[in-house]
């Protein structure tokens, strides 16, 4: 009669751990962006380092600050120049340059073409209240570009 009871029951504890296995959530898939779009938008940034394929390309932006506004405005401004592109931070996990990160950081500017270097779709690498890093894979070169924005 015992041998009746324990099988059933193990089964049944087995198949609990399979069920609970199946649902467990991949917090990597569904990372949710308003945290790195809430630090964005606080403030002004300035980009600490920018290198593309292995070449430091930082300098062509000394002296820009770096507003991520409403309505996906990205503003950078000097004393004498402003550029306007956009931005936008969305969940995506179709490119795998970064597999631990499925939030990708949208920047497009037209123009200057140091501006126009920085469109692209970034993977977010870490972000605190002072610093954005971001990182991409090329599909072409296979060079790795990396972005850093500090807060101001």
């Amino acid at each position: 009669m015992k041998k009746l009871i324990l099988i059933p029951g193990l089964f049944c504890l087995f198949m609990l751990n399979v069920a609970s296995m199946c649902s467990s959530d991949d917090s990597s898939s569904s990372t949710d962006p308003t945290p790195v779009i809430n630090t964005a938008t606080q403030g002004t940034w300035r980009i600490t380092s920018y290198v593309d394929s292995g070449t430091d390309e930082t300098d062509h932006f000394i002296g820009y600050n770096f507003t991520f506004g409403a309505s996906n405005v990205l503003t950078a401004t000097n004393s004498t120049n402003t550029h306007t592109g956009t931005w936008s931070v969305v969940v995506d996990n179709s490119n795998d340059d970064n597999p631990s990160s499925d939030l990708d950081f949208n920047i497009a500017f037209a123009s200057p073409p140091d501006f126009a270097d920085l469109t692209d779709d970034w993977d977010v690498v870490s972000h605190t209240a002072t610093t954005i890093s971001l990182i991409d894979v090329s599909g072409g070169n296979g060079g790795t570009d990396t972005l850093v924005f500090t807060k101001n």
